[in-house]
């Protein structure tokens, strides 16, 4: 499920948690309307009261004292069941249940199940996940090198506006499908093949978002590998005097260490190709903020 970042957290995380609730909806499920009491309260009352009565009316002497201890005794057992029942999860499950059904009601429209995509919008939006994943998951995006900040709210939208276009895209797609299968005459095909057109026309505005986000992505790779590079170069150059000593120790002096010496300006030649693998990151997807 895809949500629109706009929705709050804790909503947002009840429908991702919906999928059973929503299975039954989209069978016609709805919950029952709402009791002023429960069952679980109903059935407490129902014992409770004739017992508590009962033993009013013995206490004030309008029915035999005896009668009215016997009616009390048996009924204690039952208000004891109640009680342990009263915790079972029934109603529990039918309320979860109710807020779930209402809160999927309230949002309609602002999430997107990947399983109501057609084949090729669920390949779209697979490439566009995989490219925001790349990206919030590198190492330059955790230590801050790229704006972290910026691309938690900005890759969420396009994530998001990609998976609405989609679903659009997937429904009408299969209605159009659907009306054409039926056979179509001269007259239907001449304003059908436009439709089918702008169909495939609208798909290619959405690859090309999920191109841009590929690009921002590849970017990010090509910083991440400068910047593990940067680092493994730092832990050699950290060790130099251990080679260096380990080589004096064991009379090497051929080896005159040349290699060594290039770390340095290996170390600098990685520090600047980081910088600018991160410029041309920030600048890969300036001009791609949700519209």
């Amino acid at each position: 499920m895809v949500i629109d970042p706009e929705v709050p957290p804790d909503d947002a995380q009840l429908l991702r948690e919906s999928r059973q609730v929503l299975a039954k909806m989209r069978q016609g499920w709805a919950p029952a309307p709402k009791r002023a009491m429960s069952s679980k309260h109903y059935r407490m009352m129902a014992v409770i009261g004739p017992v508590v009565f009962v033993g009013g009316l013995a206490a004030v002497g309008l029915l035999g004292r005896g009668i009215g201890i016997l009616f009390v005794l048996l009924g204690l057992p039952m208000i004891i069941a109640l009680f342990v029942l009263a915790d079972l999860p029934g109603d529990e499950q039918e309320e979860y249940e109710r807020e779930v059904y209402e809160q999927l009601r309230w949002y309609e429209g602002r999430y997107v199940l990947t399983d109501d995509l057609d084949e090729s919008s669920a390949r779209l939006l697979a490439r566009a996940q995989r490219a925001i994943a790349a990206v919030t998951e590198s190492r330059v995006n955790a230590e801050g090198l790229l704006d972290d900040v910026r691309n938690a709210v900005m890759l969420p939208a396009q994530e998001w506006e990609i998976a609405r276009l989609l679903a659009k895209l997937s429904a009408l797609r299969a209605k159009h499908r659907e009306t054409v299968s039926k056979g179509v005459t001269p007259e239907v095909e001449a304003v059908a093949e436009p439709l089918a057109r702008a169909l495939d026309s609208s798909e290619e505005a959405v690859l090309a978002r999920v191109e841009a986000v590929e690009r921002y992505a590849s970017n990010v790779a090509d910083a991440e590998r400068a910047y593990l590079a940067h680092h493994q170069i730092e832990e050699l150059r950290g060790r130099v005097h251990q080679y260096e000593e380990l080589v004096a120790e064991t009379g090497a002096d051929g080896f005159a260490v040349p290699e060594l010496e290039r770390l340095a300006q290996d170390a600098d030649r990685l520090e600047q190709a980081l910088r600018r693998s991160v410029h041309s990151a920030h600048e890969a997807f300036r001009h791609r903020d949700p519209s």
